[in-house]
């Protein structure tokens, strides 16, 4: 009796075994897909873009256009598709201590927003070191004096040649308080677009990333930007995205272009973890 009791016995102990074994390889690969998974998504967030995920613009549409609600990010993409609210102002508004090419520095297009303006003085001052005077002509433009400027523009060219030349009210970045129009004595402080060709403006073009700053409409980018080249315009961005554009060659549209479709691939995979 006790043999056979013993035989039952081992014979369920390999019955048991077999089952264990014929589950493990599935459980090892459930286990070895959700690792897959998860490198996956550390992989992607190694990426350099992504800390810019959450710098992208949050938007609402009325009447048929897109407004920017986040409005005081530093990376705020401010174009013809992206409008700001005829309200906003920057809170944080200051005069930058570098050198102008007007006398009045107390009126609106002396100011940038903080951040900005301590990146134009540092940008400012290499320049100073390496050689170069540059100057600052025209920055924070309130949404009632773009107003005044196209309608000039318009008046002037007609309303299809003066949106390509200058902002429509709520498009332009002159109203985020973080670009700065520059030129230097060469030009006569003037803006135009020989400026690019300067000593001056080819050191900004080269050098401004160091500081933060991008040349925001570049020549050959027009259709991606909407805008004529502009050798004049710089606007901060920060240093880190100022480089990551500068060594690709991007605009700041490009930019989020490609912080977008790395967002999507975050998604999947936290979809799939």
């Amino acid at each position: 009796m006790n043999t056979l009791i013993g035989v039952a016995l081992a014979v369920c102990l390999s019955v048991v075994q077999t089952i264990q074994d014929v589950d493990s390889p599935s459980q090892a690969s459930t286990e070895t897909k959700q690792v897959s998974q998860n490198t996956e998504l550390e992989k992607l967030k190694e990426d350099p873009l992504y800390p810019f995920i959450d710098k992208q613009n949050q938007t609402k549409v009325e009447n048929g256009m897109t407004y920017i609600v986040n409005e005081d990010n530093l990376l705020i993409l401010a174009n013809k598709k992206f409008l700001m609210q005829k309200t906003y102002i920057p809170a944080d508004l200051v005069v930058p201590n570098v050198a102008f090419s007007f006398g009045d520095t107390t009126i609106e297009k002396a100011h940038m927003r903080k951040a900005a303006a301590l990146g134009l003085e540092k940008m400012f001052q290499g320049a100073k070191s390496s050689g170069y005077e540059l100057y600052a002509v025209s920055g924070y433009r309130s949404y009632k004096r773009q107003q005044e400027v196209f309608d000039a523009e318009v008046a002037a060219k007609g309303d299809a040649k003066a949106r390509e030349a200058v902002a429509y009210p709520g498009t332009s970045e002159h109203q985020t308080g973080l670009a700065m129009d520059i030129s230097s004595k060469s030009q006569d402080f003037n803006l135009t677009e020989s400026f690019g060709t300067t000593e001056e403006g080819k050191w900004a073009k080269e050098n401004a990333h160091k500081y933060g700053f991008i040349l925001r409409y570049p020549a050959g980018k027009e259709a991606v930007t909407g805008y004529q080249y502009e050798s004049w315009h710089f606007r901060y961005v920060g240093e880190e995205a100022a480089t990551i554009i500068y060594q690709n060659n991007w605009t700041l549209e490009e930019f989020f272009d490609h912080v977008k479709a790395l967002d999507k691939k975050v998604q999947q995979a936290e979809a799939k973890s």
